[in-house]
């Protein structure tokens, strides 16, 4: 048996339950990991989103580790290596990855930053390569920008030449990121930040805008965008799901609206963007020009308080939590 969380809908809270399951076995193409540590992510905690009421699931959706055993047809990977992914599972001690997800930790990176990686920026290599198009010298617009996605999006961005403006109510969180080379910070929290924007960018507006707050600035964030602008929504924390579409800007200045989900996919879809991450990112990764920034590292047993931290919005970067021994 292991130690492992689960979680289930309790009326508007999705809450953390502590208890013991017996250790998977790894079925064909999947490693078994024995897990070091794991990241959150506030999509798992909304409910209605990854868990529905009155079901319970097993928590935790990336994190990093040591393979242990293997399944049939694995032939690339080997009990001992280091593996960082998504995977289900990943708040217990060992879980379970598809092959297809599973990605070398590279030398030197700690497994507690190895943790941060997998989700966010695949998510964030999904927003601003494989849809959002983003190329140097372009302008990028991320509101919200001190959360975990934000964070890694204007990490990804500077790595590819962008400039990068960002949103966010606390004056302090802004001044945490200059040293990450965010060019603009703009302090607010209300929709009042497009003749900023426009300012900030010469009067050509954002190429691409990533909407992590949700509704309540999604018809500002229209109004941010440049001819040719791309707006990527990647969440919705204010859980206003509903907003107005200026259809006049998005037919005459030929906009591009899309969103940056796995909800839907199967695992074939989600592995298939694997590869170019591969290529684009993990290189930066590797090589130190992107370092994951991790606002806390909590203890096991204290998931509950890391959740607790996630939803006061008080952290810059992303939160993980240390199962087990390794670095």
């Amino acid at each position: 048996m292991m130690k492992s969380y689960s979680l289930r809908v309790d009326g508007t809270q999705v809450v953390l339950q502590p208890g013991e399951a017996p250790v998977p076995a790894p079925g064909p193409g999947q490693v078994l990991v024995k897990m070091q540590a794991a990241g959150l992510n506030r999509g798992e905690f909304i409910p209605g989103g990854l868990v529905k009421g009155g079901s319970s699931k097993p928590a935790g959706i990336e994190g990093a580790g040591e393979i242990v055993a293997l399944g049939a047809e694995v032939a690339t990977l080997h009990i001992g290596d280091r593996v960082m992914g998504r995977c289900a599972g990943a708040f217990s001690e060992f879980a379970l990855m598809d092959v297809r997800e599973a990605m070398p930790v590279p030398p030197g990176l700690p497994m507690t930053d190895a943790a941060a990686v997998p989700l966010t920026f695949l998510v964030v290599h999904d927003m601003l390569v494989l849809q959002g198009r983003l190329r140097a010298g372009e302008w990028l617009l991320i509101t919200g920008v001190s959360s975990g996605v934000g964070v890694a999006a204007l990490q990804a961005a500077k790595a590819m030449g962008a400039r990068v403006i960002g949103t966010s109510g606390s004056a302090d969180k802004l001044a945490q990121l200059a040293p990450l080379g965010l060019d603009v910070g703009i302090q607010t929290r209300a929709p009042d930040f497009a003749a900023k924007v426009m300012e900030a960018a010469g009067g050509h507006g954002a190429d691409l805008v990533v909407n992590s707050v949700g509704g309540t600035v999604f018809a500002e964030c229209i109004r941010c965008m440049a001819f040719e602008g791309r707006l990527a929504t990647v969440g919705y924390v204010d859980h206003t799901l509903k907003a107005e579409i200026d259809i006049q800007a998005l037919h005459v200045k030929r906009l591009t609206l899309f969103g940056v989900s796995n909800k839907l996919r199967n695992a074939d879809q989600r592995a298939a963007g694997l590869p170019a991450f591969k290529a684009d990112l993990l290189p930066a990764i590797a090589d130190g020009r992107i370092r994951p920034l991790v606002d806390r590292v909590f203890p096991f047993d204290e998931l509950p308080a890391a959740q607790a931290r996630m939803e006061s919005g008080a952290h810059v970067g992303k939160i993980v939590v240390a199962i087990g021994t390794g670095g």
